[in-house]
């Protein structure tokens, strides 16, 4: 009996995506300095190399201490205390656009568990990578693939991390830009997304500018404060505001129902993190639900005391199990008007990879839910 149930709880370890002490540290999930400290701290030889090692786990998708002039007590040592470890490209689905290839990138996590990534092209040869930062969602959003999922379990900083060296060194895609707009609330991960944003912008490993991430969420005050405390000077941030009134939102997205229009947009106020700062404002335009001229007007008395603001409209793609229809240009065109003539900068975020379901709103696997027991304790995700 005994037995069984250290079995049973090793198995249910295994699945949560947690990590125990004694196994390998896995180099996607750390900071140049982190790596370093960690090597004089378990390695007894070998340790002068950490900073070539990261430089070729981040910068080549590689985790080989042999081709760094170690001899085999370090490389066994650097094995037996780190690792590398990069999910599974389970399959790539493309769409041909006028600008580019839209590619949704289904990713197998260790635990067997799935993730999504896709690669949208911008024109011009540049191109943004949209990461996922849990598999599922616990947000419920009703126009959103994800939120149908419920949330199986959150991603750890070096699964998220991950997404970005198997799409540039095992998939071989180039991108400019990430967004964190995939599966999953970012903020409701913070544990996990936080570590994971300096390890993007560490200039000895990725390299990513502030100013070329995007963290997105659906209104997590104490996230957005999180984020705040977190100092980071040039990260873009964005909202998914999609209904002006507590009512309609809170039909839409469960969260409304706990957080308040008022609160959310005081929350937005605050976050300052530089003098010039451009909030987004992401608006899924949903025929027949919030696309009307007052709705429009709401749009924009929310938007009032918020500084420099851009609003980024999204025509609805439809799910599994659609809440409306698609809307047609004239009707976006109708909106964007509205909203200009209210004053607010807006721009049309063009609809991409609808046809393999990898267009906002569409990702996730619905059946997972069907088999996988949901994990909903919060993960560790920091190096040990």
């Amino acid at each position: 009996m005994i037995a069984q149930s250290a079995h049973d709880g090793a198995k249910r370890f295994r699945q949560s995506g947690l990590r125990r002490v004694s196994d390998p540290i896995d180099i996607a999930g750390l900071t140049g300095a982190q790596i370093v400290a960690l090597a004089k701290q378990h390695l007894p030889r070998g340790h002068g190399a950490a900073r070539s090692i990261y430089r070729a786990a981040m910068g080549h998708g590689r985790f080989d201490p042999e081709q760094h002039g170690l001899g085999a007590q370090a490389c066994t040592a650097w094995r037996n205390h780190f690792r590398l470890t990069l999910p599974e490209v389970a399959k790539v689905l493309d769409e041909e656009t006028t600008v580019g290839t839209t590619s949704k990138i289904v990713l197998r996590l260790g635990d067997g568990l799935s993730c999504e990534c896709v690669v949208l092209p911008k024109g011009r040869g540049r191109a943004t990578l949209c990461i996922s930062s849990q598999v599922g969602c616990k947000m419920g959003c009703t126009f959103c693939e994800t939120g149908r999922m419920g949330l199986l379990r959150n991603m750890t900083t070096a699964e998220i991390v991950a997404q970005i060296l198997v799409a540039r060194h095992v998939l071989g895609y180039v991108f400019q830009n990430v967004v964190f707009m995939g599966m999953g609330e970012a903020l409701d991960n913070a544990e996990a997304v936080l570590p994971a944003l300096r390890v993007l912008c560490e200039p000895g490993g990725l390299a990513i500018a502030q100013e070329r991430i995007t963290v997105c969420t659906v209104g997590r005050v104490d996230g957005i404060a999180q984020l705040m405390e977190a100092g980071f000077r040039r990260l873009n941030l964005s909202v998914s505001l999609n209904a002006p009134t507590d009512e309609l939102r809170a039909a839409m997205m469960p969260i409304a129902r706990k957080t308040r229009l008022a609160d959310l947009q005081e929350a937005l106020r605050c976050y300052r993190p530089r003098p010039n700062f451009a909030l987004g404002v992401n608006y899924c335009l949903l025929p027949g639900i919030n696309d009307a001229r007052e709705h429009a007007t709401g749009v924009a008395r929310f938007c009032e005391p918020l500084g420099r603001v851009m609003v980024n409209v999204i025509g609805y793609n439809p799910g599994t199990l659609p809440l409306t229809r698609s809307p047609s240009d004239d009707e976006i065109d109708r909106f964007i008007g509205f909203l200009r003539e209210d004053g607010l900068a807006v721009r049309l975020r063009m609809t991409k990879g609808r046809s393999v379901m990898a267009a906002c709103g569409q990702l996730g696997d619905v059946e997972l839910r069907r088999t996988r027991t949901p994990t909903l304790h919060k993960i560790s995700s920091g190096p040990h």
